[in-house]
């Protein structure tokens, strides 16, 4: 059986639901059509019966089972596909009659009905992984663990000091009770991206550098967070055409956030500067650089 199978059959866990209808699942997992029909509004030509008779839906199934077996096709730690003997299933009688498929089904589904429906099935199944991991105790690994440390020891140069204020800071922040190893795995991210960032402060050497005044730390601080929108708006300028066509919706949402972001960013810049950092981004740089490393490979002076 799948983890996202054990999760569900969970009894502290909630059951997905779509606006006022939750939705069933059989004992593998499954979830059922019948009740994602009724939640889209219930009309005869959107039935699952209607739906599992498309060819492209055939095609799908026959793809999805044929890889149910092999690990490395799994879409993540939850996915419900491995393990199962069959993407779809039909319960015929009793109170638990209907049609059962696996996610990537469900995803089929909701499309095909409509755009909207798609998006509003995408959300409540994200929130409800959300608050697996939020109710999830599990704390980092030992890899992670090793990633936060060099992240310390680096910044710091060694400097003892500055060491013991990025840990305590860390623990106050995250408000777990001992060490650092005790921080949950939801909120590895976060933490890594926390002690990147982290305006360090005290005695760096033997000559103590004068504190930055606010206006200067507020000016660095804009300047760096521009830079890293003209970065998410060059990332957004090579994928927005294939966003467009899995989500039209979602594509239409946030294209004026990053038009707008990338226009703040060049005020902010300047426009020799907005044109060379663009120009280094669209030639060089990488998408997927930690946000520390991003701001020193573009605030060149």
């Amino acid at each position: 059986m799948s983890n996202l199978t054990q999760n569900f059959l969970n009894p502290n866990n909630q059951p997905l639901v779509i606006g006022e209808f939750t939705i069933r699942q059989d004992d593998e997992g499954r979830y059922c059509l019948n009740d994602f029909h009724k939640a889209s509004g219930g009309l005869d030509k959107h039935s699952p019966f209607r739906f599992m008779r498309i060819e492209q839906t055939k095609e799908l199934i026959e793809e999805i089972e044929k890889y149910t077996q092999t690990p490395e096709m799994v879409l993540g730690e939850n996915s419900q596909t491995s393990n199962m003997r069959s993407a779809a299933k039909v319960i015929h009688g009793g109170n638990n009659r209907g049609t059962y498929v696996v996610k990537e089904l469900v995803y089929s589904y909701a499309m095909w009905i409509s755009a909207k429906f798609h998006l509003m099935v995408i959300r409540a199944y994200d929130s409800l992984v959300m608050q697996w991991k939020i109710n999830d105790r599990q704390s980092i690994s030992p890899e992670q663990c090793g990633i936060l440390y060099n992240i310390v020891h680096t910044r710091a140069g060694g400097n003892q000091s500055l060491i013991k204020q990025m840990w305590s800071r860390l623990k106050n922040h995250f408000k777990y009770s001992a060490s650092y190893r005790e921080l949950r795995a939801i909120h590895f991210e976060d933490a890594k991206h926390y002690l990147e960032v982290m305006d360090l402060k005290g005695n760096t050497g033997k000559h103590e550098s004068k504190t930055p005044s606010s206006s200067n730390r507020l000016e660095d601080l804009a300047y760096n967070v521009s830079m890293n929108m003209l970065w998410a708006s060059g990332w957004w300028l090579c994928y927005r055409d294939a966003i467009q066509l899995l989500n039209p919706q979602m594509f239409s949402e946030i294209e004026d956030r990053f038009k707008s972001g990338s226009t703040y960013a060049c005020l902010i810049l300047g426009g020799e500067k907005s044109k060379e950092t663009n120009a280094r981004i669209a030639g060089v740089f990488p998408f997927n650089v930690p946000v520390r490393d991003r701001c020193a490979l573009l605030r060149y002076k």
